[in-house]
């Protein structure tokens, strides 16, 4: 039987939607709903295109650590009385 080889990959700042959710395990509609009433263009997320002037339906990436540090922010889930 031959041997895998395993390559562990960093993920850089900007990452795409798919591994956004790997790294988060947000869903794919958390990420839409964050984007449409959290998220600031530019800080947590941003469009990009090869001629450097994306447009509104060009591909997104998203900044990991501004991610991670919007979930820290979340406040904590209130108990409910029972």
């Amino acid at each position: 039987m031959a041997e895998k080889e395993i390559i562990q990959v960093t993920p850089n700042k900007w990452v795409s939607e798919k591994l956004l959710i790997a790294i988060t395990r947000l869903s794919g509609n958390a990420i839409k709903s964050a984007r449409k009433h959290s998220w600031m263009e530019g800080k947590e997320y941003r469009h990009y295109s090869g001629d450097c002037h994306p447009k509104a339906n060009s591909p997104i990436m998203y900044n990991r650590f501004e991610v991670d540090a919007w979930i820290e922010r979340q406040h904590p889930v209130t108990p409910r009385n029972k």
